[in-house]
């Protein structure tokens, strides 16, 4: 899960496995596999940054499981 922001300020997690795609026009578009379109404050690389630290730790926590095994 990554946190945004809504336009009015309001943060909310969103599941970053089911982002379709983020584009700017200009404001930040994040498009999910459910179709639900929602605007953010966050730059399209910020969102992309988010989504890359979240992989990169469920990654690193399979490693962790993986060793133990």
């Amino acid at each position: 899960m990554i946190e945004l922001t809504k336009l009015n300020d309001n943060k909310f997690t969103v599941n970053a496995e089911i982002i379709e795609f983020v584009e700017e026009t200009p404001d930040t578009v994040v498009s999910l596999t459910t179709g639900k379109k929602i605007i953010v404050k966050e730059s399209r690389q910020e969102v992309t940054d988010l989504v890359i630290a979240y992989k990169r730790e469920i990654y690193q926590m399979t490693d962790l499981f993986s060793d133990r095994h």
